[in-house]
């Protein structure tokens, strides 16, 4: 099997998918895209995974009962809105933006879905909406826009695709993702959205984006906070015209292999371009007792405040990192773990090891920074990734809505 990435790619590379975006007015910067479509040509399989938060958005409400069996052929988006916490008449925004794009579309509105990012508390404007949808063009090369409509304070995209060759033929992957803030595990204010044109069981489907989903996004963290708009949907259309891939088969590994890499580097991106962040953060604990261990442990660590301004500070004040794992609720022995900070080892058996401070400050002062615990207790392990707190985040959040 190979997977390799195909470059300048994005949610429009695999076959048979087309997507674009248009300026409807709803963010307040004049011109920016901020209503977007993307539809497949041919029937798919859907899974998707949404917010564990209680306090859902009517677009995700809607989008989980569409999504539930297994098919849908189109998704419409909008940023600058939540469409969140507004009562019945969210969920009446939310049916009437898939009515509209299932109108252009010439589709049952059963087959759309919707996602919604931005300010909560605020009905979404209709009317812009309305007068904006039946300008959006759809091409083959609109995967691009569609990734900068879904944005929000992200800086810039996040989108990327790979190209699969498995024993029966070759299929592409693509995938992009939004969302800088208000990030932490089990989903957060993040929209992803990643489509192949291989043909794919659906129990397997939901199967493995749910795997995928707790080995990727669900170990990103940026704040600590979780929204009510989490929305990942993973569709597969089938144009490649290869068999469908089936569960228990080695072509499953590989399709999962395929997603995981897909789901990392979009992942790895909305670490990297966290609010305010200057330090792309990645935690690796591994010979865990269990995995829950090693996950807890990990996001623990890449979640805390004083470990994220001393990363900010290239600062190797590594007590901070051992005292946020031992208050994860994860088994844990100092006496046998092992900690490293960019490679190099600085805590054994118990005790401390002397390092020169002056150089690996000069190495923390760098795009990205890697922590490392052994636990010596077992054979699971994990990765979490975040980033550093900075002051630039208080002003983005201070200042999101005046």
């Amino acid at each position: 099997m190979l997977i390799d990435p195909i470059p300048e790619g994005s949610l429009t590379t695999p076959l048979g998918y087309l997507a674009g975006a248009v300026s409807a007015g709803i963010k307040t910067k004049p011109g920016a895209l901020d209503l977007c479509l993307l539809y497949s040509e041919r029937e798919t399989v859907a899974a998707g995974v949404f917010t564990q938060s209680l306090v859902k958005g009517a677009s995700v409400i809607l989008s989980q009962e569409r999504v539930a069996d297994g098919r849908l052929r189109a998704v419409v988006v909008n940023s600058g809105c939540a469409n969140a916490l507004n009562g019945p008449g969210g969920l009446e925004d939310a049916l009437r933006m898939t009515a509209l794009a299932a109108e252009k579309l010439d589709l049952d509105p059963d087959e759309v879905a919707v996602a919604s990012t931005g300010v909560t508390g605020v009905r979404l404007p209709m009317a812009k909406i309305e007068a904006a949808l039946p300008s959006l063009t759809l091409w083959r090369e609109g995967g691009g826009a569609f990734a900068a409509a879904i944005m929000t304070t992200d800086t810039f995209a996040k989108e990327c695709a790979f190209g699969v060759r498995d024993s029966a033929g070759v299929y592409s992957i693509g995938g992009c993702a939004k969302g800088v803030g208000m990030i932490h595990p089990n989903m957060a204010t993040m929209l992803a959205y990643v489509t192949t044109d291989a043909a794919v069981e659906a129990g397997l489907l939901r199967e493995v984006v749910r795997e995928v989903a707790d080995e990727t996004f669900n170990m990103l963290t940026i704040d600590g906070d979780t929204s009510c708009s989490d929305t990942l949907l993973v569709l597969a259309n089938g144009a490649a015209g290869l068999p469908p891939v089936e569960a228990g088969t080695p072509r499953a590994a590989e399709l999962r292999e395929a997603l995981r890499a897909v789901c990392l580097q979009l992942t790895r991106m909305l670490a990297r371009d966290g609010e305010g962040a200057k330090r792309l953060i990645e935690v690796e604990v591994r010979r865990a007792v269990s995995l829950a261990d090693a996950r807890l442990i990990a996001r623990t660590i890449a979640s805390s405040p004083l470990v994220k301004t001393a990363v900010a500070g290239a600062d190797p004040n590594w007590g901070r990192i051992l005292v946020a794992a031992g208050r994860a609720g994860g088994t844990l022995d100092l006496a046998k773990l092992d900690l490293r900070l960019q490679g190099e080892l600085i805590f054994a058996a118990g005790a401390p090891l002397p390092f020169d401070d002056a150089a690996l400050s000069a190495r923390l002062d760098s795009d990205e920074v890697r922590i490392g615990l052994d636990l010596g207790l077992g054979e699971a392990g994990a990765k979490a990734w975040g980033c550093d707190l900075t002051t630039d985040y208080v002003h983005i959040n201070a200042d999101y809505r005046t």
